[in-house]
C-alpha cells in the first residue's frame, strides 16, 4: 500500500470508543477531516452498517460507505484505528481494529485485498493492535506487495 493512501495523520491508536455508531463516526471523521470525503458521507457509512456489518472476524472491521456514497469520495483515503478494550459491534462481534474506507472509483478494490491479505493473519492483527506508533501500523500494511 503506497505511503500516500495510509499517512500517519489518518491513523489512531489506542482509543476508546463507546459503540459502533461511535466508531463509524469517528472513523468517518478523519476521512472527513482529511479532505478523502464531504461530511455526509459519514451517514452513508452509518446506512451501510444498517444493511449489513463491515465485521469482518478476527476483530476487523471495515467500515465504509453505500454506492450511493460515492458523490461523496473526493479521493481515495483510508484510515486506521487501533482500539486495545474493543468495541461491540453487536452480536457479540468485538472490533479492535478499524479500518475506514473511502474509495474513487475502483480503487479501494486493491486496497482492500492488501488489507486481505495483512489480516488473513491473526499474527499481524496482534501487532497492529499492539502498536505503539503510527510507522508500525505502515510498516505492516506496506510490506505486502
Amino acid at each position: 500500500m503506497s505511503n500516500d493512501i495510509l499517512k500517519p495523520e489518518n491513523i489512531m491508536l489506542n482509543k476508546s470508543l463507546s459503540g459502533k455508531e461511535e466508531a463509524i463516526r469517528y472513523v468517518g471523521g478523519i476521512l472527513n477531516e482529511q479532505g478523502y470525503v464531504d461530511k455526509n458521507y459519514v451517514e452513508e457509512m452509518l446506512k451501510r452498517e444498517e444493511i449489513t456489518s463491515t465485521f469482518m472476524g478476527n476483530y476487523v472491521a471495515i467500515p465504509h460507505g453505500t454506492e450511493e456514497a460515492k458523490h461523496s469520495v473526493h479521493e481515495t483515503g483510508i484510515t486506521v484505528v487501533t482500539v486495545p478494550e474493543g468495541v461491540d459491534f453487536g452480536g457479540g462481534n468485538i472490533v479492535k481494529l478499524l479500518i475506514g474506507i473511502a474509495g474513487k472509483g475502483n480503487e479501494h478494490l486493491e486496497i482492500l485485498s492488501q488489507i486481505a491479505i495483512v489480516c488473513s493473519e491473526e499474527e499481524n492483527i496482534d501487532k497492529i493492535i499492539g502498536a505503539n506508533t503510527k510507522e508500525e501500523v505502515i510498516e505492516m500494511f506496506s510490506e505486502v506487495n
